[in-house]
């Protein structure tokens, strides 16, 4: 599975941290939007490639998931109790991604961005396309 995400935002890349911390079967990898791979996957998928509001993650079935489906989805594949949270699946999306749309929304007031995009270190590099 990919996740795609805000390569400058903070938020994102300590929620990437978070992720590869619980992930101890390496399911997922990662691009960020900004990167040439994240831009390619985006034009196939017929999804924006600018003004990202959103993780995106694409399953191994080609299926794209965003925001709080995405979320919820990646939770229930991370190791530990985390798999409970997509419990909150029941509730339908029209009332899950306005939370998760004021998060993105003030994503860089509240945690700040980067210049660049996360260089990952050599030993994740593989899980970074």
């Amino acid at each position: 599975m990919t996740i795609l995400f805000d390569g400058v935002c903070n938020f994102c890349n300590a929620s990437i941290n978070f992720i590869i911390d619980r992930d101890s079967k390496n399911i997922f990898q990662f691009a960020a939007l900004q990167s040439e791979v994240g831009q390619e996957l985006l034009q196939k998928y017929h999804l924006k490639t600018t003004d990202f509001d959103t993780i995106i993650l694409i399953n191994d079935e080609n299926k794209i998931y965003q925001k709080s489906d995405a979320a919820l989805e990646i939770a229930r594949n991370l190791d530990g109790f985390w798999k409970i949270f997509y419990v909150f699946k029941i509730l339908p999306s029209f009332l899950r991604n306005p939370i998760y749309d004021l998060v993105a929304r003030n994503r860089y007031r509240i945690f700040g961005r980067t210049d660049a995009c996360r260089i990952p270190t050599p030993e994740l590099k593989a899980r970074f396309l």
